[in-house]
């Protein structure tokens, strides 16, 4: 598993957001490395009116305004954490959402952090399962996934998938933007199937 550095990813949201279509999450919990295939992104732009940053800087979206390749993680709806990655050079706010991973290593751990013996294709179907699974919460917000050794994206020469694009899930604010990535085909993808049609 190679390590992905900043000049390794585009410098670009929607670009980075399908980029990111066939590269895996590794998450080192005290040892033991979960790691999962990302199979469904989404972009947010600073121009975005659905986007955290779009009335710029606060103190919970910081790191979206910091260059790209950091964590950004925020808590939802009261329940469930997300994990995102910032996109943009520093000062542009700016990130793209991890929405579903194909599980690799680690199923036995992820299913104590989830407390569920979910099926493998739920296990990180979503992006609050992708947390809970991971145990990624606000302790890892704006950590530098080019050096942190408790989170980082990897690159394991597998093949790369198809990718298409579809609407956004649960958008009001620019609904119409094709802003969703995904691995044509792949089971492990949150939302309806309708979203997600094969080629």
């Amino acid at each position: 598993m190679r390590r992905l550095t900043r000049a390794d990813v585009p410098l670009a949201t929607d670009a980075l957001a399908r980029f990111l279509i066939g590269m895996v999450v590794v998450r080192d919990l005290d040892g033991t490395l979960l790691t999962g295939r990302i199979v469904e992104t989404e972009a947010y732009t600073a121009d975005d009116p659905a986007s955290h940053s779009f009335r710029g800087p606060t103190a919970r979206n910081r790191t979206m305004f910091e260059r790209h390749l950091h964590a950004y993680v925020y808590f939802i709806y009261g329940t469930a954490y997300c994990l995102n990655i910032s996109s943009e050079p520093a000062g542009v706010g700016a990130a793209v959402l991890i929405r579903a991973l194909e599980p690799l290593t680690g199923l036995d751990a992820m299913r104590t952090q989830r407390g569920s013996a979910a099926a493998d294709r739920d296990l990180l179907r979503g992006p609050g399962r992708v947390c809970r699974a991971l145990d990624i919460d606000r302790r890892l917000d704006g950590a530098d996934l080019e050096t942190d050794a408790r989170l980082w994206l990897g690159a394991d020469g597998s093949p790369r998938p198809a990718v298409r694009s579809s609407l956004r899930i649960g958008i009001s604010q620019a609904a119409d933007r094709r802003a969703r990535f995904y691995a044509v085909g792949s089971p492990y993808l949150s939302g309806r199937k309708a979203l997600s049609p094969d080629l």
